[in-house]
């Protein structure tokens, strides 16, 4: 049995959208909070829990005492979450991790925990740049994606590497794509990275990321994958996919403001971190935990399964009830169980797509709307969509919606070349609306006579 999987998986009754959206304190707020991708909010077990680290476990990691061995458990445990999450425990695996050479309870992979996605591509970037592969001078970038996960590789063209832009391309439709066919002829026998986005977070297309990954792997590459805009979604799970790093905000998955990168053992092989000498290079987390993990970040991201399992239906009572903390008094707490957490998402799934169902029907019947990215409502995209108008700037569309209470920005979104790619005005943009599970019919509805107000309806 997977160190991430419990016994006491016993699904109830799942929530109503009303009792999820009462663990959110924000949402009751008048606004409607249509810019999740930008950020999440966060339920209030995540905030119950942070704040009890401040007042009782506050004090620096690996001392003997009694506060020093609780933080350090928290932090300790909140890794195990983000494996958890992630499934780098290896779940899915056929036959378990034990199957593929892994120990029990060791897992494919670590997870790194840092201050943002931003920041995480950098340190792995820098991490290549030190150590280059005999014959691997060659880097291919989706320049579809957020700036976090390109830029880092872009400048490696400065410090030895051949650097392969790999474009948003025009599907057969009109629209623009990630395509895995403007892939291939980019890719060599030098291969040494392929960075791209699970999710582009304009475009809300789920690129094949399993298949990316075995063409790469084909030319002997590595592939790291940008799931920021996918991650608020769906189940993340490394291993079924086989990706050899994998990164995320944490607080756009309605937790604390970090990220976290998880690395396959035999990719973090090749590389050394950027940790202080003497730290121990087993140590493959920690080796790029610079200055540490935030603490009480840690512990609120620990209180985000107790969401998840209220969402699951594994929690009795209207309300996510919030774990006990790993005081050395308390018990000791029970192992993550990964079927929470694709439960959770399965839930969240069945909750965006009748929202983003009803937006697209919406935009679709706009003649001087184009929608960027996928025009359907399938679960092969996700519920972030973008659009321009015919006449209109995004900006003035935007900004005249949040002044009615609606919450949702217009701009690159960090998106840049795909905006030059797509010949859009990287200062204007496109106005992006972001749904998650939190978010009604009845919003979606007032979005809706919002924009026929601005539009002209």
């Amino acid at each position: 049995m997977s160190s991430f999987v419990s016994t006491a998986f016993a699904p109830a009754r799942i929530p109503t959208i009303a009792e999820i959206r009462a663990a959110f304190p924000a949402l009751a707020a008048p606004t409607v909070f249509l810019d999740n991708a930008g950020g999440s909010q966060v339920p209030s077990v995540v905030i119950e829990r942070t704040r009890e680290y401040f007042l009782n476990s506050y004090v620096q990691l690996g001392a003997d005492y009694d506060v020093s061995r609780e933080a350090t458990a928290t932090v300790a445990r909140a890794h195990e979450f983000v494996k958890c999450l992630m499934n780098a425990g290896g779940a899915a695996l056929p036959g378990g991790p034990r199957a593929h050479g892994y120990r029990p309870g060791e897992g494919i992979g670590e997870c790194v925990i840092g201050p943002s996605t931003t920041a995480l591509c950098n340190l792995l970037a820098n991490a290549y740049a030190q150590s280059p592969k005999a014959g691997r001078d060659e880097v291919i970038v989706s320049t579809a994606g957020h700036e976090s996960n390109v830029g880092p590789w872009m400048r490696l063209a400065s410090r030895g590497f051949t650097v392969k832009p790999w474009p948003a391309t025009r599907a057969a439709d009109g629209t623009w794509e990630i395509s895995i066919e403007a892939l291939r002829p980019l890719l060599s026998s030098r291969t040494s990275i392929v960075a791209f986005p699970h999710v582009s977070n304009i475009l809300g297309e789920i690129v094949d990321v399993k298949a990316i990954t075995n063409l790469v792997h084909q030319h002997g590459g590595r592939v790291v994958a940008d799931g920021v805009a996918f991650a608020p979604h769906r189940a993340i799970d490394v291993a079924a996919w086989g990706v050899d790093w994998y990164v995320y905000s944490t607080y756009k998955v309605f937790g604390p403001h970090m990220a976290a990168l998880f690395g396959r053992r035999e990719a973090f092989a090749e590389i050394t971190g950027p940790n202080h000498y003497f730290i121990d290079k087993a140590n493959l987390a920690y080796s790029f935990e610079l200055g540490g993990v935030n603490h009480e970040g840690a512990a609120g991201l620990v209180a985000l399964y107790d969401y998840l399992s209220f969402l699951a239906g594994n929690r009795p009572g209207s309300k996510p009830q919030i774990a006990p903390s790993n005081s050395i008094s308390a018990a000791t707490p029970p192992p993550f169980d990964r079927r929470v957490v694709e439960r959770s998402f399965d839930v969240m799934t069945d909750l965006e797509l009748p929202l983003q169902a009803r937006l697209m029907e919406y935009l679709r019947g706009r003649p001087d709307v184009t929608v960027i990215g996928p025009i359907h409502a399938a679960a092969s995209r996700v519920p972030t969509v973008s659009f321009v108008h015919r006449s209109k700037k995004s900006a003035d569309i935007a900004k005249a919606a949040n002044a009615r209470g609606i919450g949702f920005r217009y701009g690159n979104f960090y998106s840049v070349r795909l905006c030059e790619t797509m010949g859009l005005n990287p200062a204007d943009g496109v106005v992006r609306v972001s749904l998650v599970h939190y978010n009604t019919m009845e919003e979606v509805e007032r979005l809706i006579l919002t924009l026929d107000e601005l539009l002209g309806g």
